[in-house]
């Protein structure tokens, strides 16, 4: 297993499926202290709610101690210290290192720059691995497997980090996917050609309703208004798709609907007590496999 977690690229299928192995025996057992006496680093040079709550407990719960920031402002940062001496000086005083930053490749970079294991909890529009292992787990706990699941992605589909990442994890389960946004949010034209080199099949649209029942996964995101740098054109596709109860008829009895949230208005509340709403259970997820990221990481088997 690689020494970091910065691209979900760096884990091979095998990899992976240990990391997923090892997170059913942390839902199976929420409380292990098998760090006791390691320290692990949150950085959070972006806002997050539940990466960074999930990543702190998870490392609670296996018995290590947690430092870091969830706001530069407080930081060396604000002084103008630059991210190769704030990762120097905390890799002094801890185990591992979760960081999040607004620059790809930041993560990437740190890892270079300090012996630690170091895990992105995402990086710009870039990646996201820590969710997309999270997104996977689920996957699996909701249809059995991970092979041959068809996952419909929607919305901003080209800013985001979330369905990049998924996208090549589940490369190497022979999917289809179904890829719903608008001209301007469409998957990066290097993610489409990435598929193609693999003979996986994917599907194109701009309408929601016209694939609903042809999905296993529906995979809904918001439109990141972090990532537009025009107010004006994120005013524009903020609210272009939204996703009711009453859409949900004749769908599949096993498709789940998956959220990385925060959700802003793309699914209305009302679809949140149907069968086919999973994206609280997902969110609870993330505990279970950063627990397993952080303790295989360190060592554990």
């Amino acid at each position: 297993m690689p020494k970091s977690l910065i691209s979900i690229n760096d884990f091979s299928k095998e990899d992976i499926l240990h990391i997923l192995s090892v997170a059913r025996e942390m839902e199976a057992n929420k409380t292990q202290r098998l760090l006791e006496g390691k320290v692990v680093a949150c950085l959070f040079f972006e806002p997050s709610t539940r990466t960074r709550l999930s990543f702190e407990t998870a490392a609670k719960r296996l018995g290590a101690k947690v430092i870091g920031f969830s706001d530069v402002t407080n930081t060396s940062i604000s002084k103008g210290e630059t991210l190769k001496d704030t990762i120097k000086m905390v890799s002094n005083y801890v185990d591992i290192i979760v960081m999040r930053h607004p620059l790809e490749g930041a993560a990437r970079y740190a890892s270079e720059v300090c012996d630690l294991p170091v895990v992105n909890a995402g990086d710009g529009a870039n990646q996201h691995p820590s969710q997309t292992l999270l997104d996977l787990y689920t996957i699996l706990q909701t249809q059995g497997r991970l092979d041959k699941v068809t996952i419909n992605m929607v919305g901003d589909l080209k800013y985001g980090r979330t369905v990049h990442s998924l996208l090549q994890a589940m490369s190497h389960f022979d999917p289809t996917f179904i890829f719903t946004a608008p001209d301007a949010l469409r998957m990066p034209a290097e993610y489409k050609t990435f598929l193609q080199k693999r003979g996986i099949p994917y599907t194109e649209t701009d309408s929601l309703s016209e694939h609903l029942c042809d999905c296993d996964i529906l995979y809904m995101t918001r439109v990141q208004q972090e990532r537009f740098s025009d107010p004006m054109e994120y005013e524009r596709f903020k609210d272009v798709y939204r996703l009711e109860k009453s859409m949900l008829t004749g769908v599949r009895e096993n498709m789940k609907i998956l959220h990385p949230l925060p959700r802003v208005g793309e699914i209305a509340e009302d679809v949140d007590n149907t069968p086919y709403a999973y994206y609280f259970k997902q969110a609870e997820n993330g505990m279970y496999v950063r627990m397993s990221i952080i303790a295989c990481l360190l060592g554990y088997k």
